[in-house]
């Protein structure tokens, strides 16, 4: 199993719609994905690791899909309307990473 991670660094100013994402945009990936898309999770950054600091990432998500290839596969058709929404929740360059699942 693969997971798909999306990383949204913590900015002072910058913006990022949290309720778009999780009710609007990750349903849209999902739908897109089809039966792909095993699961998605998504964090809401609260902190970093010293009391009062912000969170490194503001928010991320993860993407659970059986292999490299069903993900990209299933996701690579999609992909510019998925990037395409972006601008609705977010001014983020965000971080991605492919990784291997090896406890689940």
């Amino acid at each position: 199993m693969i997971k798909f991670s999306v990383m949204y660094p913590y900015a002072p100013d910058a913006r990022f719609d949290h309720t778009y994402y999780r009710e609007k945009h990750m349903p849209l990936l999902k739908a897109r994905m089809g039966d792909a898309c095993i699961s998605y999770t998504i964090d809401k950054g609260l902190g970093g690791g010293a009391p009062d600091s912000p969170p490194v990432y503001v928010a991320m998500c993860h993407v659970f899909a059986e292999s490299l290839e069903s993900f990209q596969k299933a996701f690579g058709p999609h992909a510019k309307e998925v990037r395409d929404d972006v601008k609705n929740y977010t001014d983020i360059a965000p971080v991605m990473q492919f990784s291997e699942v090896v406890v689940g």
